[in-house]
């Protein structure tokens, strides 16, 4: 053990003062991770294996090429058949009328609108991990950027499903964009659901050209080995293999990895993300408005737009974290890609936004108590107190309390810990959003108004085969797209290094 300190001993030893071990670095003794190991020689790496950049190649490509295993096709088929729930419930909420819900003449925002609320918040690490970690510079954003992207399109997808049909006469939802009819009659431009429609839809637009564009030079690799492939064969070429290469070189849009090419595709890439970064912080705030706008108590408050954003990253991470845990398990060779350094860092986010999050649903209490709003302070007493005080608690419970495990450095180091930590948090953003909307709708300022919200057997079928949905698609994209963007692996592994060779740094 050397005497001196880090920095000086890292010094001496580029400056030749210092002999270099040449020793492989250390490696933790519990988890058998050598990325969680901080020593004096340089920083902890974020690929592991000794993989070289033709390796990383061969195994992102294969997870394309040869499929993920057998239990992919039983999962898929099961997730479908639940996602065939959504036009089933869609079709019958269309024949028989929003009747079918549990809706009532005071709680007109329920079920539904938790769902879009919470479809909307679990697309948003996905912008926050490519974009706003991309311009800090944050090198371990580039083996989880990928699917964290595909999360955010597929979970915008989910949630873009039920403002659709809550509008009542579904045929009547194009009247949400600004399209005027043959009366003149244009929407309400002054109406915070109007901004929904172009702040997702933005959102949703933006996202995904900023994940099909990080593609590119992948889908160019798999183009090429797919033709080098049908090269070697001799024989005749089966159609699949053939039909596979056409789609990959209509997906790279010519790319030829000239100079040219990573130039252009770096400065958009660049472009996007700046572009994407303040959609992270308008999208959730617009959709707060829908309750922030309204004279409402429990709804009338200024804290809403920040607590909302902090709310979607720590239910966003959650989510992140809830499919690539089991993903790391199942594919081989993605824990060396998935390493444990990346799930304690996003840990430790989900520990920060959780306790954002136990701040905000302190200070709405003390809002209500100061505002001196006998109204406001009634509805946050019935919230925890009230007939939904079973939701309040689960969500306090699985919000603010079960992240604080991660103060311990074994909990958050630990993929099955992390693992249950993410699913209590995904359960209680969903449940946050229906203590929000629910409890403050349900006693309403005349005691003759008050009354419950029951979920019928369509709420909950609908919501049900949204999931089914989500993983449907997030099935899809892990059989038939690259999980990872293979350049940006590569440029953070040693070989990168021109200087790697010389002082084994």
């Amino acid at each position: 053990m050397t005497t001196l300190h880090p920095d000086q001993h890292a010094a001496g030893r580029l400056a030749g003062l210092v002999p270099d071990p040449g020793a492989p670095r250390p490696w933790d003794p519990v988890t058998g991770d050598g990325t969680l190991v901080d020593d004096a020689y340089g920083r902890a790496p974020l690929v592991l294996g000794d993989r070289s950049f033709g390796s990383v190649t061969d195994t992102v490509c294969g997870y394309v090429e040869k499929g993920p295993g057998r239990w992919w096709m039983p999962t898929f088929l099961i997730s479908a058949h639940v996602a065939a729930l959504v036009p089933l419930m869609v079709g019958y909420l269309i024949i028989t009328g929003v009747g079918v819900w549990g809706l009532n003449n005071r709680i007109d925002w329920a079920w539904d609108i938790t769902n879009f609320v919470f479809w909307i918040g679990i697309g948003h690490a996905g912008t926050l991990i490519s974009a706003i970690l991309c311009l800090l510079k944050q090198k371990w954003r580039t083996s989880i950027n990928r699917s964290a992207e595909a999360m955010t399109i597929f979970a915008v997808i989910c949630a873009g499903l039920f403002p659709g049909i809550h509008v009542g006469r579904v045929w009547m939802a194009w009247m949400l964009f600004p399209i005027p009819n043959a009366n003149g009659i244009w929407p309400n431009f002054r109406s915070p659901l109007l901004w929904d429609v172009f702040a997702v839809s933005t959102y949703f637009t933006v996202s995904a050209l900023f994940w099909y564009m990080g593609m590119i030079p992948d889908f160019a690799t798999l183009r090429d080995r797919a033709a080098l492939r049908m090269l070697q064969q001799g024989g005749p070429v089966p159609w699949s293999a053939r039909l596979r290469a056409y789609a990959f070189g209509l997906l790279a849009l010519g790319w030829r990895f000239s100079q040219r090419h990573w130039q252009r595709y770096e400065k958009a890439y660049l472009m996007l993300a700046g572009v994407s970064t303040p959609l992270v912080l308008s999208v959730h705030s617009i959709v707060s408005f829908d309750f922030a706008t309204s004279i409402l108590p429990g709804w009338h408050t200024t804290i809403f737009p920040p607590y909302f954003v902090a709310g979607a990253i720590f239910g966003g991470f959650a989510m992140v974290l809830f499919l690539l845990i089991p993903s790391r398990e199942l594919f081989p060779g993605m824990k060396d890609f998935i390493t444990l350094r990346h799930l304690e860092n996003m840990a430790k986010i989900i520990l920060v936004t959780g306790m954002m999050v136990g701040f905000a649903y302190s200070m709405e209490f003390f809002i209500a108590w100061y505002g001196a709003n006998r109204y406001e302070l009634d509805v946050f007493k019935n919230r925890a107190t009230g007939p939904y005080a079973w939701a309040y608690w689960t969500m306090i419970s699985c919000n603010v309390i079960s992240p604080q495990v991660f103060w311990v450095r074994a909990c958050r180091q630990s993929p099955l810990v992390i693992f249950l930590v993410s699913l209590a948090v995904t359960v209680g953003m969903w449940f946050e959003r229906f203590v929000i909307i629910v409890s403050s709708l349900a006693q309403a300022f005349l005691p003759a108004q008050w009354g419950m919200f029951y979920p019928t057997p369509v709420d909950i079928l609908t919501f049900v085969g949204s999931c089914g949905t989500f993983l449907t698609l997030y099935l899809l994209f892990m059989r038939f797209l690259p999980m990872f963007a293979m350049s940006e692996i590569k440029n953070v592994m040693p070989q990168a290094n021109p200087h790697a060779g010389h002082d084994h740094h």
